[in-house]
Order: structure tokens, then sequence, then C-alpha cells
């Protein structure tokens, strides 16, 4: 009896306590939450003004470790949890003026898009070459995004962290569609890799047609960057213009609400008056236009005639057109302008923002966010309304597109400027609510992204700065610092010529979308004819 007891007894000591084995099971069920919040925060780090493009790839590359053969419920909170890692420091900007409690909606909101295509990522998994169908399922979540609800919200697209990274020729190939899918391609093929090097390890077998589609997952992308910079040139195709951008700088406190309009207003124009000086020592050259950014003149220049005056006393100055980022009421409705101001002519052109911004030109829900908070309401009383027309301003010939600021994140906003003839763009911008977050370096690399898409220069005006002049290849040239005044000159390069992104427009990102729904169905497909055969 004593020995029976003792053989039954020992195992039972060797075993850890059941407490013991219970917490260390929690803790590595904990392990994929906290890898898909952490990939989440590594795709962030990889945004601008960081430098950091490559880490895009590592991120997606634990992403698709942590999504690989997982439920679709379980998908669903992990790609919840990788976007709230990515966008809720992305996104911090928004915060700066309203508090934190738009911002966490926002992300929240946003999130669910990133959670969708997480589930849709695992749902592909076991497929074939998967890499190609979830980095194309990740692009339909990003076009989805971009246009939904109300209008979309495109800020976090992957394109826009790679403006110094070695896959940007791709935008010229297929706009910000094919550039991201490429990154994320990437990252997924550097997992898939990874993946069967250490099954080959594990097993002493090599399963080659996977082998050799992660590894094209990989190379591809790579070797479509290389051979897509043949696409962007820098060479005049129409002469060249010289070009002058004026930052003015904003007050930071003390003045009321008009005298602040006023005084944004008389910044731009002396900074325009300092200019103007400087080309009559012969210290710059005389520009062909001068750009004032967006907000520059809240004040209604075409209601008031003390504003007005300000304007064309520093056009006269300077002695070329300036174009003006004005506020204006016409019919009783408000719009985000921008006025070409002819020296000796006065107001020739117009061009009315298109894409308004929600929650900023215009609220959505007004009801619900008054109810929420009032002082919300207040700050925004009136809705802008948006404009009807792509915004090209013939200046003397040289055709200047423009996409006013929230604009440049939308690729048909840009685009159609080139489509009706832009030899260059500009992107008059107003950061100055958002104080010296990073969301000022966020959209100067949507710009410089917009750059090589097209194949033209991109001119970024801003009233509290960054300001910068940027080639067709994406390269910075000229840039000032934040909140001081300052002015930028530089000879650009007039182009005619346009790149597969502008002339196939919206298709890549069709196809791609076409790619992603044939790879869930595949999937979906693929689980039913397995229940059904279970089943039997």
């Amino acid at each position: 009896m004593t020995v029976t007891a003792t053989s039954v007894d020992q195992p039972d000591q060797l075993q850890p306590p059941p407490a013991s084995g219970a917490l260390r099971g929690r803790l590595l069920r904990l392990v994929p939450a906290a890898a898909s919040v952490l990939c989440g925060v590594l795709l962030y780090v990889s945004f601008p003004p960081r430098t950091l493009w490559w880490l895009a790839l590592p991120a997606f590359a634990g992403f698709g470790w942590v999504l690989r053969g997982r439920t679709w419920k379980a998908a669903l909170g992990l790609g919840y949890l990788f976007g709230l890692g990515f966008l809720l420091p992305l996104l911090v900007w928004t915060s700066v003026e309203v508090g934190p409690l738009p911002w966490v909606a926002l992300v929240a909101i946003e999130a669910i898009f990133v959670a969708l295509v997480g589930v849709g990522v695992a749902a592909v998994s076991k497929l074939p070459a998967w890499p190609v169908w979830a980095a194309a399922v990740w692009t339909a979540g990003e076009a989805v995004r971009a246009r939904v609800p109300f209008s979309g919200f495109p800020w976090g697209k992957i394109a826009f962290g790679q403006a110094d990274g070695v896959f940007l020729p791709l935008a010229a190939l297929g706009g910000t569609p094919v550039l991201g899918f490429a990154v994320v391609l990437c990252g997924f093929g550097l997992y898939e890799a990874g993946r069967l090097v250490a099954e080959r390890r594990r097993t002493r077998t090599l399963r080659r047609a996977a082998a050799t589609a992660a590894l094209l997952s990989v190379a591809v992308p790579v070797a479509g960057a290389v051979a897509a910079r043949g696409l962007v040139s820098e060479k005049a195709e129409d002469g060249t213009a010289t070009v002058a951008l004026i930052q003015g700088n904003v007050p930071r406190a003390g003045l009321e609400f008009n005298a602040q309009r006023r005084a944004v207003l008389d910044y731009h124009a002396r900074e325009t008056h300092k200019l103007a000086a400087d080309i009559r020592a012969g210290k710059v050259a005389r520009p062909d236009y001068v750009l004032w950014p967006e907000n520059s003149s809240d004040i209604d220049p075409f209601a008031y005639a003390d504003a007005a005056a300000v304007i064309e006393q520093a056009a006269k100055d300077v002695g070329v057109p300036v174009s003006v980022g004005g506020v204006v009421e016409r019919d009783g409705k408000l719009f985000n302008e921008q006025i070409l101001w002819d020296p000796a002519k006065g107001p020739t052109q117009t061009y009315d923002k298109r894409q308004i911004q929600p929650f900023g030109e215009f609220l959505p829900l007004r009801s619900l966010v008054g109810a929420i908070n009032k002082s919300w309401t207040e700050m925004a009383r009136q809705d802008f309304s948006r404009g009807a027309e792509p915004g090209v301003f013939d200046i003397d010939g040289a055709k200047v597109g423009l996409a006013t600021c929230y604009e440049a994140a939308f690729d048909w906003a840009v685009r159609d400027t080139v489509t009706h003839g832009a030899e260059m763009i500009s992107v008059p911008s107003n950061n100055a609510t958002f104080d010296r977050s990073e969301m000022t370096y966020q959209q100067l690399a949507m710009s410089r992204v917009r750059a090589v898409e097209h194949s033209r220069t991109v001119t970024v005006p801003v009233t509290s700065g960054v300001s910068a002049v940027i080639m067709p290849d994406g390269r910075i040239t000229q840039k000032t610092g934040m909140f001081v005044p300052a002015y930028l000159v530089q000879k650009v390069p007039l182009r005619t010529s346009t790149t597969p992104a502008t002339d196939l427009g919206i298709l890549p990102e069709i196809a791609l979308v076409l790619v992603a729904a044939g790879g869930v169905g595949w999937a979906i497909g693929s689980g039913l004819r397995a229940r059904r055969t279970g089943d039997a």
C-alpha cells in the first residue's frame, strides 16, 4: 500500500501548482494582443517627422504573424488593437484645439476599418501566395476609409509614410494605392519567408511554391521601385517659373478673434513687402507670382475694403500676381477660397476648396455634437460650402494647380488639377491650429508623395510652417521653420507630361480592391467546402 501511494503521489509533486499554470496560460494568450499593439506603434514610428520608413516592413511582418490562421472574432479584436496602436499616436494632433474626446472618438471609429481588414487578412492567410491577397485587403481597407464616413479620412495611408523610402517611385506608377500595396506586400512577404525558413528547420522539407511566392513578395516591390525611378524627371518641359512662397506667421496669444484675423493678414502683407524690398535691393530674383497660404486673409476682401486694400498694396509693391487664401461669403454661403490678385487688375481668378474637412470646416451630426459639447457647435457656427470646379490658375501662361490643405490627402483632388493642365501644384495650408504637432510634417510628406505621383513641382505655403518647395522627385529644396515669418524664392520646372499614375487614375485602386474581394471570396468558399466535407 505504501509503495502504491508513493508511485501515485510522486508525479503530482512534479507538476506546477494549478494557479501558476493558469496564470502562464493567460499571459500567453495576451501575447498576440500585445504584439498587435506594438506592431501598430511600430507602424506609427515609421511615419514623419521621423525618416524610419523601413519600420513599416517589420510592423506588417508582425501583423501577419499575429493574424495568420486566426478565427474572424480573434482577427477582429487583434486588428482593432493594431489600429489603436497605429492611429492613437498618429492622430493625437486632432486634440490640440478641442481636447481629447474628438481625438479618441475619431481613432475609435477609424480603427474599426483596420479591424475589418484584420478579418480579411486572417481569412486569406491560408491561401497560396497569401501575402498578395492580404496586401490587397489592406489597400481595399484604405480605399473604403478614404471615402466613408463624411467623405472619408485618408490620413495614415501607408503611402504617406514612405516619402523618404526606396518604394517612393512606385507612386508614379500607380499612385498611393500601388505604393502602399507594395510596402504592405513586402512586409507580409518577409514574415512568410521567415515562417517557411522556420518550418524547413523543423520538418527538413521546403515547400518550393510557397517559398517562391514569399521571395517574389519581397523582391518584386523592391525591383519595381528601382525600375519606376525612370518615370520621374525634373526636366522643364514648358520652361521654368520663379515662384515665391510667403509665410507670414500668426500671433500666438492676446488678441480677440477679429484682431487675430487682421493680424494674420497684416503679417502676410508685411512679409510680401519685405520680399519686394529685397527684390529692389537685388538680394533675390523677382518671382513670376507669389503664393500666400490658406486663411492668410480670413477677412473677406470682397466685403471689406480695408482687407482688399492691404492685399492690393502688397501685390502692387511686389509687382506680380499674388494667390491669396481667403474666407469668402457669397450668396449666404461660406467658401475657403484661393484668389488670384493681379497688381493692376485686382482679383481675376478664384478656386473654392472642394474637399472640406468634417468637424473642421463643416459639422456633421450638429445636434448630436451640440448635445455633447455646446462649445464645439459655437466654434463652427456656419458650415463651409464645397467648390465645384478644379483649381488651376493660369498666370501669364504658367498653369498652377491648387489643392488646399486637407485636399492633399485625397488622390482625386490632386490628380484632377494635373488632368486639367497644371504644370506645377501648390498646396496652400494653415496648420497654425495644430501648434507644433506632427501634423504639419505628416501633411508635408503627402505633398512629397504627390510630387512624385504626378512628376510635378509642389509648393507648400503655410501660415506658420513648415512651408517648402518640393521637386518632382520628392526632394525638399527649400523649407522654413515653424512659427517664424519667412519667404522662399526659387526657379522651378514647369512640366506637361503625365505619369502612369496620372493617366490611370483610380484604376489601380479598383484592380486591387477586386483582388482583395477575390481572395476573401476564395477563402470563404474554401472554408465552406472544407466544412461540408467534414460534416460528410
